[in-house]
């Protein structure tokens, strides 16, 4: 299985449920602050680490991709002259109307927080801060819900991937979104010449 860990942080679970009661498209906005790498680094290096949109950014083309419910019908990207390519926005289409942006910035400050992601759906927001706060917006019933500790999804993901091989269920993302986000993650790296 491939680590596409975000989808089973319990945050996002909860945006989940939360959106399974709103109909029409959504709009979602991910903020990745990633924090400058150099050159020369091996995550870097297309043959050794894939580069930073194929090791990284797939798994915010994931998440974005498991909120919307849909396919991702287009793709497009923009990134800014760097030796490095991996300052960039990406724009999604996904099937059922939705939209949805990732900013992958590796030319911000340590001190602003690594991921926000901001749902924009039915006249209310929710904003997900670093995995550790969800703030609501508009939202009946539902205004915040914190963590202790981050939570990225990691345990949740293995444990389920555990769980499917235990009971021989289906597999915990279905091979079609695994694929379906490795094709849009590679042609988006592609055409930046990542």
């Amino acid at each position: 299985m491939v680590g596409f860990n975000r989808r089973f942080a319990p945050h996002v679970q909860k945006i989940k449920s939360l959106l399974a009661g709103v109909s029409g498209p959504k709009a979602f906005v991910m903020t990745v602050n990633a924090g400058a790498i150099p050159a020369d680094h091996w995550t870097q290096d297309p043959m050794v680490g894939g580069g930073r949109i194929i090791g990284e950014a797939c798994h915010f083309i994931d998440l974005l991709r498991f909120l919307a419910g849909a396919p991702i019908e287009h793709h497009a990207r923009l990134a800014m002259d760097s030796a490095t390519g991996d300052t960039l926005s990406l724009q999604l289409g996904f099937a059922e109307g939705s939209i949805g942006t990732v900013h992958y910035f590796a030319n911000g400050s340590k001190a602003f927080p690594k991921e926000r992601l901001e749902v924009f759906a039915g006249g209310r927001v929710l904003q997900l801060d670093n995995f550790r706060r969800l703030t609501g917006y508009g939202w009946p019933g539902f205004k915040t819900m914190r963590l202790w500790r981050q939570d990225k999804g990691q345990k949740a993901c293995a444990a389920a991937f555990v769980q499917a091989l235990r009971d021989g269920g289906p597999a915990p993302i279905p091979l079609d979104e695994i694929l379906e986000v490795s094709r849009v993650t590679i042609g988006v790296a592609v055409s930046a010449g990542a």
